[in-house]
């Protein structure tokens, strides 16, 4: 089975030193980036020259099927977990030394909510984190691409038996197993989240959702190749 259809439009807010909008089947979310030329305490009190990329994820009150309370920032316990698993993954691809003494921070904004919002964030937010870099690159406030490699994201799951890629929200809510996965252009595995939700499972299924996932994290790789050609 293949992935919900992906469609990334780069550059959608002005000002931004980089941003993206990015669809994944009927999910939306709007991923921007911002370059502050200092870093946080914690790390400026190691007197590196290293710099930090970090996230902040939110959701839309009407971006599902009911309104939710309008979240200030990441302030939420729900969005708080997706913006550090989203800070995480993306720090994963980049070399801190190569940023220097800069911090990149990535805001998602869920427009439209049917399912795997916090790994369309992730695969949005690698296309804004590098649209940024290039800037930085081209202004010469960086000699060298900090990004290692692409990084993609993909929700999994078992619903009715069966093992499902990119699972929406309505297949979501029946899974039996719900999985996040991520992974680099390289193969690499970034992060492995799974849950029984209804039943247990077996390191069989394991595998297989984990295989299924990377072959999906292909197709979004691809589809953000095409879009940003060559890292370096």
């Amino acid at each position: 089975m293949k992935t919900r259809p992906i469609k990334i439009t780069k550059n959608y807010i002005k000002h931004a030193e980089g941003s993206c909008m990015i669809s994944m089947g009927n999910t939306m979310v709007l991923c921007v980036a911002t370059v502050e030329e200092k870093v946080p305490p914690f790390i400026e009190s190691r007197g590196t020259q290293q710099g930090w990329v970090t996230a902040e994820y939110s959701m839309l009150p009407r971006a599902g099927k009911e309104r939710s309370s309008r979240q200030k920032g990441s302030s939420g316990g729900r969005s708080q977990e997706i913006s550090r698993l989203i800070g995480r993954s993306l720090r994963a691809v980049v070399d801190m030394q190569k940023l220097g003494p800069r911090t990149i921070i990535l805001d998602c904004d869920v427009i439209k909510a049917d399912g795997g919002t916090r790994t369309a964030s992730i695969n949005g937010s690698f296309i804004a984190l590098a649209l940024a870099v290039k800037k930085l690159l081209k202004a010469g406030k960086i000699t060298q691409n900090p990004i290692n490699d692409y990084l993609g994201a993909l929700s999994v799951g078992i619903v009715d038996g069966k093992k499902i890629p990119d699972l929406c929200y309505e297949q979501d809510v029946k899974a039996e197993v719900d999985m996040n996965i991520v992974s680099t252009g390289a193969g690499k595995l970034v992060e492995v989240q799974g849950t029984a939700e209804g039943k247990v499972f077996s390191r069989k299924d394991l595998n297989d959702l984990i295989d299924l996932a990377q072959s999906g994290i292909k197709e979004i790789i691809a589809t953000q190749k095409t879009i940003m050609g060559k890292l370096n």
